[in-house]
């Protein structure tokens, strides 16, 4: 398990980490959204051991992580900007991690670039984008590390090599309980991988739950009442948290259960009821703009 508590980390006037507070299982995917700048990536470094906080406490299975090797074995960490010895292969960086991770599979590596159409023996600073993060991933899954931190990891994959990389992470946490730490900006990314969602703004915390149960609570509803009183008789003492109106089309999101929503739009008699599912998106620009975020300005799509 990963706990974080009080953590603050400054860089001159610019505050990257405020008051952060979050544990992460283990065994799930830990989804870390936000801006840029909202301060992902600093909690990750921070994490690995990379950054020392300025204030706060980041624990690793009950271990102080910076400055302490014993720990960082157990940490793989791949940044959005990667790096990569001079001048190296695939597979001279896979002699560099053996080095490193008493668990790493070189053999096992090898195979899979082969899977991916990597080529062990090519330098990599002549690879794409995509291609040096799957280098990095295949590298990362192939150490045997506990955790996996990753930064922006399917920025710059494909739709295939993308799915083909969350299969990876499934396959590993089934077989050997890996837990994956992936920061993005993009939450429909991420939509079908996460087990928990941390969301940042501006290097604070705005909420931090599971997935399933965030889409539990809250529901979209739309509707049509006969009348206005028909609708007052269906929404009073309802949590609503964003009601929008389209002609004689209402769309509500309300926090609560299914059942207890049914029931109380049954007092207005609406002459077409539907509940829909909620996007992770969706979910977020309602719980943030109760609190005073406009999440539409910097989620992006």
């Amino acid at each position: 398990m990963i706990e974080l508590l009080e953590l603050e980390k400054q860089f001159d006037d610019i505050k990257a980490v405020n008051h952060v507070s979050l544990t992460v299982a283990d065994g799930q995917v830990f989804g870390l959204v936000g801006t840029n700048g909202a301060g992902k990536s600093t909690i990750l470094r921070i994490i690995a051991g990379v950054v020392k906080p300025d204030s706060g406490i980041v624990c690793v299975d009950g271990r102080p992580v910076y400055d302490n090797p014993d720990v960082k074995k157990d940490i793989f960490y791949i940044s959005d900007d990667q790096y990569f010895l001079p001048n190296s292969t695939p597979e001279e960086m896979a002699d560099y991690y053996e080095e490193i991770y008493d668990s790493f599979d070189k053999l096992r590596f090898f195979k899979m670039c082969s899977g991916f159409g990597l080529d062990i023996k090519r330098k990599i600073s002549s690879f794409s984008k995509g291609m040096k993060k799957q280098v990095s991933i295949l590298l990362g899954i192939c150490s045997g590390t506990k955790y996996i931190l990753c930064d922006e990891t399917f920025d710059g994959l494909d739709p295939v090599i993308r799915q083909g990389v969350k299969s990876l992470f499934a396959a590993e946490m089934a077989d050997r309980g890996l837990t994956p730490i992936i920061a993005s900006h993009n939450l429909r990314e991420l939509e079908d991988i996460c087990d928990h969602i941390g969301l940042l703004h501006h290097g604070g915390v705005i909420l931090s739950e599971n997935l399933g149960d965030m889409k539990l609570k809250m529901q979209k509803v739309q509707c049509v009442f006969p009348s206005e009183e028909d609708e007052k008789k269906a929404i009073e003492d309802m949590d609503i948290l964003i009601h929008e109106k389209r002609g004689r089309l209402h769309t509500i999101t309300i926090r609560g259960e299914r059942e207890d929503i049914e029931m109380a739009f049954k007092r207005g008699n609406p002459v077409f009821f539907e509940i829909l599912p909620l996007s992770l998106e969706e979910i977020f620009i309602s719980e943030t703009e109760v609190v005073g975020y406009d999440i539409r300005k910097f989620i992006l799509e």
